[in-house]
C-alpha cells in the first residue's frame, strides 16, 4: 500500500468499525498548519467542511494538536471528534472521526485507531515524496534537505526522559544539527554549530554528526568521538571548515551528565522551574579547526525534575529591530513561563520557536537550535506524568510504564 492509498483504506476499514469519514490532518514542517492527507478517499466523503488546510492557532483541530487531547469537532456537534495522531511521543498530526449526530464516542478506542494510522503513516513517509510536499508550504534549500533527513524525530520520551528539539529557520536552516540517542542506561546528546549559512555549513554539520555517530556506535568515549569528528572534517576541509558543538552523556539511572565544549554556548539546567543553572567547562577549539586541543571532560549532578538545556548561538543573539538580544534570560524565562501554564514539552517549544521567528520578524540571521532535555530521576514516570508532560493522550492508569504492559487487557481479563 502506498501513502496515496492510505487515507481511503483507512476511511474504509474504519467505516465497517463503526467510525463514519476518518480524515487524516498532517502538521506542517514547522507545525503551523494542518494539511489534509486526501489521497483515494471517496470524493462523496470529505466535502466543504473537509478544508485541505486548518490553522493550529485559534482552532479545535489545532487544541487537539497542541494539547493531546481528543476534542468535540464544536460544543454543539455530537459524533464528531478530533483526535491526536502521535508516533509514539512525535505530533504527526490529528484525525477527524465520525460525522455530526453519528455514535461515535470519545473512548479509548478513538487513541487506538489513531495509533494504528500514525504506525501506517510512519512506516510509508520515508519513501514518499507526497508526504514532503503535503507538509512543506516553501520552498527548501539543499542545505535545509540533508539536515532534516539526518535528524531523529523532534521528541522523544522514555520512562526516565524527555526529549524534545526545534530548529529555524525550517526551510533554510544550514549549519546546525542535534542528535540524541539511547545506549543501555545513557542517553548520549549532541548539538552542533557549523560556520557560515551556505550549503557547504549543512556538509559540515553532516559530517560532524554522522563521525558523531559511526564513533559512538563503535564504543567510543566522548574524547574519542570529539577526536573523530575533527579528523573527519580535517580530512575533507583541511581546516577551513570547522563546527563548534556540546558531546554528552547522561546516566539515566543516576542523573550524572558528562559532557564536553568545543567552542560552543556551554549548557544551562532549569531547576525546580525557577532557577538557572549555568553549567560551565573549559572549551577546546572548535571542531575541524586542526589545532588540535583535547577536550575537558565535566561532570555535572542533575537533580530529578532538571531541565537541561542545549542551544545555538542563533536562538540567543537574534535582534529585534531596537537592537536588543533575546538573550539567554529571554531563553529560560520563556521555557520557565510557559512550563507554569501546564503546557506540554513540544508545544512549549513549538510556541518558543514561533515566538523567536516573530521576535526577529521572521527573517533570522543564523541558525536557531534548541535541545530540550529533561531526567525525571531514578523513579520511573507515572504514564500520566509522562502523557502530561509530552502532550499524549491519557492511555493506561498503570503505575510506571513497564506496569502499563503487565496490565495490558487480554480477552480473559487482566494478566
Amino acid at each position: 500500500m502506498t501513502l496515496e492509498q492510505l487515507p481511503g483504506t483507512v476511511a474504509s476499514h474504519a467505516a465497517r468499525a463503526g467510525w463514519p469519514q476518518v480524515l487524516i490532518y498532517l502538521a506542517d514542517l514547522q507545525q503551523e498548519r494542518l494539511c489534509l492527507l486526501a489521497g483515494n478517499v471517496d470524493a462523496d466523503q470529505p466535502g466543504a467542511d473537509a478544508p485541505a488546510e486548518l490553522a493550529i492557532e485559534g482552532t479545535v483541530p489545532g487544541r487537539a494538536f497542541q494539547l493531546g487531547l481528543i476534542s468535540p469537532a464544536s460544543a454543539a456537534t455530537k459524533g464528531q471528534w478530533w483526535v491526536p495522531l502521535l508516533d509514539g511521543a512525535e505530533r504527526l498530526g490529528v484525525l477527524r472521526v465520525g460525522v455530526p449526530g453519528s455514535q461515535v464516542e470519545a473512548d479509548e478506542d478513538l487513541n487506538r485507531l489513531a495509533g494504528l494510522v500514525a504506525l501506517l503513516l510512519e512506516s510509508k513517509r520515508g519513501t514518499s515524496d507526497s508526504y514532503a510536499r503535503l507538509v512543506r508550504r516553501r520552498t527548501m534549500n539543499v542545505a535545509a534537505e540533508m539536515e532534516w533527513h539526518l535528524m531523529p524525530p523532534r521528541t522523544f520520551a522514555t520512562d526516565r526522559v524527555l526529549i524534545s528539539a526545534v530548529m529555524e529557520p525550517a526551510y533554510h536552516v544550514s549549519g546546525d544539527a542535534f542528535d540524541y540517542a539511547l545506549s543501555g542506561e545513557v542517553m548520549h546528546l549532541s548539538v552542533f554549530d557549523a560556520m557560515g549559512h551556505d550549503t557547504a555549513a549543512g556538509l559540515t554539520a553532516n559530517l560532524a554528526l554522522a563521525a558523531a555517530r559511526k564513533h559512538r556506535r563503535q564504543g567510543a568515549d566522548l574524547a574519542q568521538t570529539a577526536e573523530g569528528i575533527s579528523e573527519t572534517l580535517n580530512e575533507q576541509f583541511a581546516g577551513a571548515r570547522y563546527a563548534t558543538g556540546i558531546l554528552a552523556g547522561l546516566h539515566l539511572a543516576t542523573g550524572l551528565l558528562t559532557w564536553t565544549n568545543y567552542g560552543h554556548h556551554p549548557p544551562v539546567v532549569i531547576r525546580g522551574n525557577r532557577t538557572v543553572v549555568h553549567l560551565s567547562c573549559p572549551p577546546a577549539p572548535p571542531l575541524g579547526s586542526g589545532l588540535d586541543v583535547p577536550g575537558t571532560l565535566a561532570r555535572d549532578q542533575l537533580e530529578p525534575g532538571d531541565r537541561l538545556l542545549l542551544y545555538t548561538d542563533g536562538i540567543t543573539e537574534a535582534r529585534d529591530d531596537d537592537g536588543q538580544e533575546f538573550g539567554l534570560t529571554g531563553l529560560t524565562d520563556f521555557l520557565i513561563r510557559h512550563h507554569a501554564d501546564g503546557l506540554p514539552v513540544p508545544e512549549t517549544l513549538r510556541r518558543l520557536i514561533s515566538h523567536h521567528v516573530a521576535y526577529h520578524h521572521g527573517h533570522l540571521a543564523d541558525d536557531a537550535t534548541v535541545l530540550l532535555v529533561e531526567w525525571h530521576g531514578p523513579t520511573p514516570y507515572q504514564p500520566t506524568q509522562l502523557q502530561a508532560l509530552m502532550g499524549m493522550p491519557p492511555i493506561t492508569g498503570a503505575d510506571t510504564i513497564t506496569s502499563a504492559w503487565r496490565q495490558r487487557p487480554t480477552d480473559d481479563g487482566p494478566s
